[in-house]
């Protein structure tokens, strides 16, 4: 596969298609637009990692194409070019999405999580890099960083709990801990039954216990941003995150639903941004 198949394995998915807000207009134009273009060099990566039909090592091409264009090495990734060009037009530092393309590696070529630390270690470049990147555009002081990384782990582990079935039986990924689903007793195969056995569900409550932490971690994070309305997305964030993992400790992943409609999103976004207005 060349280079340009990458556009082959896109997904259709866009931004306004995820769990939590990506550019809302609650943020300033002038900081949409990076992270806008952030966003889909993030797109493309993760649908060539996430393609069920594509081998392993032509994923590993298409990223390798992606990361190329991204440093000035090729031309050939029409949404690394037009990073690169945000990045070099505004000074940031192009960490961030490398890092990225290291997690969409690993999607790749690693399809088991030891233990919690692994799973931290993973959301350590799938997940914090896109907090951090967020704050360089909007220049907030990078002594926020361990509060955004907090959120940003609680984020990803919520998607991975909300998406167990799916990635298993799509893609046999298995972002639940071993160690977990060994001392519960879980043999891995569960996660593509009908429903949860008791055992599973023990660990599924017990990671979003775990999210409950790290949220709990980035609690003051909205408040101490200087730039008030990327506070007022933050705390968005915040919220729809506390509720989901309300939902992941009474729900079953496997049988229901745990993602908000559209309409329950906003209720939960418009309280948030109300409180955070107040406490100004």
């Amino acid at each position: 596969m060349t280079s340009e198949g990458a556009g082959a394995l896109a997904s259709g998915k866009g931004h306004r298609d995820e769990n939590f807000p990506v550019a809302s207009v609650l943020l300033r134009p002038a900081a949409r637009a990076p992270i806008l273009a952030f966003y889909r060099f993030a797109r493309a990566a993760d649908d060539v990692a996430d393609n069920p039909t594509a081998s392993a090592s032509d994923k590993l091409a298409l990223l390798e194409a992606i990361r190329a264009t991204l440093l000035g090495e090729a031309d050939v990734d029409s949404t690394a070019l037009s990073l690169r060009e945000v990045i070099a037009g505004r000074g940031l530092d192009r960490r961030h999405p490398l890092d990225l393309l290291e997690a969409f590696r690993r999607d790749v070529t690693k399809t088991r999580y030891a233990n919690w630390d692994e799973l931290i270690d993973y959301c350590r470049v799938s997940a914090m890099p896109v907090g951090r990147f967020v704050l360089d555009v909007h220049g907030e002081d990078r002594s926020l960083w361990p509060l955004s990384d907090a959120l940003c782990a609680a984020l990803q582990i919520i998607n991975h709990l909300q998406d167990c079935a799916k990635d298993y039986r799509m893609l046999n990924r298995v972002y639940l801990p071993t160690e977990m689903l060994d001392t519960a007793k879980v043999e891995v195969t569960e996660l593509g039954g009908g429903a949860a056995s008791p055992g599973l569900r023990s660990v599924i409550v017990s990671l979003a216990e775990r999210c409950d932490v790290l949220l709990a971690q980035s609690a003051p994070f909205a408040r101490r941003i200087a730039d008030r309305r990327l506070s007022c997305e933050v705390a968005v964030i915040q919220r729809l995150a506390m509720d989901l993992t309300g939902r992941l400790k009474q729900c079953d992943p496997l049988t229901k639903r745990v993602h908000h409609r559209k309409y329950e999103a906003a209720l939960l976004a418009m309280g948030a941004v109300a409180r955070r207005m107040i406490g100004w």
